[in-house]
């Protein structure tokens, strides 16, 4: 189980990734050595990572969750399957292990031949050839209310809102709304495997200076482009009970709903979509007769809420960051 100063450290890198050990162990009250040994246990044995991600809402991709429905003798290796490529994220295995949720990236303009954008590679070439897939859906995800840069609450209840102030990173150089370039994409490659990486290991994948890399990455950063997110095993912050839920809200109650969501506890993401439903919501509750109540005396209390359907998550095989296929990069303890 973890600790108060584990959860502080979790806390700390969810609202700056990059901070320094030593800042996190001012804030802590301990040493910087002390920060030091908590993270890279925590990394070992919570399933902790900084990893870099593009926004949802300002990064130059179109996001569609993807739901493929399988035979119990193919998901496991479909799921890996999906969990490596670079175009995915959020890989989970649902309903018992008989479906799998997947968030598929899509470059702006890479649209397919019916011009809408579709995450055709794999739609229409890839997931056909594969056995045991008995239905795909896929529907485009139009605004997140909750994710992000924002969290399940269960990663921030660690630290006072003074700390959080002191933590908060500091005021950094003018955005840069430059199109993302070949360089960029691999300085972003090796965030998406550690957040953390030294100004050395992103210098070396772009071909710039230290200081080109540093200038860059906080150009992105002040431009909303780019945050990080902190992946940790939910279920050591009592998050035991993950579950997808698709509703149909009457759409002139969506924006309500889903700004009502986003406020709740339970909730670590909302999204309103396309598709017969139009809000995706992903909940952590401490065991099913927390998610029961849940459901029925908060959500199911929501004027507006027409239908709802839910899929427990057996498993997630990737979150937001590269699953790892070798040794990750060499992290920066002094931060960046």
């Amino acid at each position: 189980m973890l600790d108060e100063l584990d959860r502080a450290v979790i806390h700390a890198l969810h609202i700056d990734g990059r901070a320094p050990f030593s800042r996190i162990a001012d804030v802590c009250g301990v040493s910087t050595q002390t920060v030091a040994r908590r993270y890279r246990r925590l990394r070992t044995q919570a399933g902790l990572r900084v990893v870099g991600v593009l926004d949802r809402d300002t990064g130059p991709e179109t996001h569609w969750t993807v739901r493929l429905t399988c035979t119990p003798a193919a998901t496991q290796a479909l799921a890996h399957s999906l969990a490596a490529r670079p175009d995915t994220s959020w890989v989970k295995l649902t309903s018992g292990g008989t479906e799998i949720f997947a968030i598929v990236h899509v470059p702006d303009g890479a649209g397919g031949t019916d011009g809408a954008g579709a995450p055709h590679a794999m739609l229409l070439h890839d997931v056909p050839r594969r056995a045991g897939i008995t239905a795909v859906s896929a529907h485009c995800l139009l605004h997140t209310y909750l994710g992000g840069p924002t969290a399940w609450r269960g990663i921030t209840r660690a630290l006072t809102p003074e700390q959080e102030e002191r933590l908060r990173p500091p005021a950094s150089a003018a955005a840069d709304p430059r199109p993302l370039t070949a360089a960029d994409r691999a300085l972003l490659d090796v965030l998406r495997h550690d957040g953390r990486a030294a100004h050395t290991d992103l210098a070396a994948a772009t071909g710039w200076s230290q200081a080109t890399a540093a200038r860059r990455l906080a150009g992105l950063r002040a431009s909303g482009t780019l945050f990080f997110d902190v992946e940790v095993d939910s279920t050591l912050l009592g998050g035991t009970a993950q579950t997808l839920i698709w509703m149909s809200v009457d759409p002139g109650r969506l924006d309500d709903v889903a700004t009502a969501l986003a406020g709740h506890d339970e909730l670590a993401v909302v999204a309103a979509t396309t598709g017969p439903t139009n809000l995706l919501a992903q909940a952590l509750c401490d065991g099913p007769a927390d998610l029961h109540r849940y459901l029925t005396r908060e959500l199911g209390a929501l004027d507006g809420v027409r239908t709802m359907e839910t899929a427990p998550v057996l498993r997630t095989l990737k979150r937001a960051g590269a699953v790892r296929a070798s040794p990750p990069a060499r992290t920066a303890g002094r931060g960046a």
